[in-house]
């Protein structure tokens, strides 16, 4: 259950780039999941390594990759619009390469929010649309910031949405934001981690970053067979 490295080509406004990225497929894979990364961090982050890993462990396909900033060396995201190309090449390359399975968009924070945007605007590759999202640690607004919440385009997803949130998570605070922007959805429902933090570290629990995204997989599993 090994991944091997491969390189999307994204269409940007000024031109085709090429991002980083690595598959991975079990023996009979019953879901291909795709992954994003978040704003601080690529798709080689040791959270994003273990949770496609746990991911496989549980018969699911996986890819992983980059967004265009991080592959040029920059530490702050461009435009949402180059995001949405990236989400765009990489669905493409998990569709074409499934066998009839659905695929699911994914992502940490910003990754997973800027999947949900690609899927408001109607992602799609090969006749074929996401079987749904989920979200680790929807970043619902700043910390301290709730009335920039960023939730205008999700009621208008119809495909099934989990968000993935610690209890503890500075961007879902207060809860009944979070609660009542899902709640507003067509599909869409909450799994809190107790005493867990936006990364998913939990307070005098000390774990490697790899473990904690690894630990994610089983409940993300079982709501992708439901």
């Amino acid at each position: 259950m090994s991944e091997a490295e491969v390189r999307l080509p994204v269409d940007l406004p000024g031109g085709t780039v090429e991002v980083s990225a690595a598959y991975g497929r079990p023996d009979e894979a019953w879901a291909t999941i795709a992954i994003a990364h978040g704003a601080g961090a690529g798709y080689g982050h040791p959270f994003m390594t273990g949770f496609a890993r746990g991911m496989r462990a549980q018969g699911a396909a996986t890819l992983r990759f980059n967004f265009a900033y991080i592959e040029a060396g920059r530490r702050m995201p461009g435009p949402a619009t180059h995001a949405i190309a990236a989400w765009r090449a990489a669905f493409a390359f998990a569709v074409a390469r499934s066998e009839g399975e659905p695929v699911w968009v994914s992502g940490k924070s910003y990754g997973g929010r800027m999947g949900s945007m690609a899927v408001a605007e109607g992602l799609e590759a090969h006749g074929r649309e996401a079987a749904g999202l989920v979200y680790l640690g929807y970043p619902l607004h700043p910390p301290g910031d709730p009335q920039k919440a960023r939730v205008a385009h999700l009621p208008g997803i119809r495909v099934p949405q989990l968000f993935v949130s610690g209890a503890n998570d500075p961007f879902v605070a207060p809860h009944e934001q979070l609660e009542a922007a899902v709640a507003a959805c067509q599909d869409a429902s909450i799994a809190w981690i107790a005493d867990a933090g936006h990364s998913f570290d939990i307070k005098g629990r000390k774990r490697p970053a790899d473990a904690v995204g690894a630990a994610l997989a089983p409940l993300v599993a079982e709501f992708l067979r439901r």
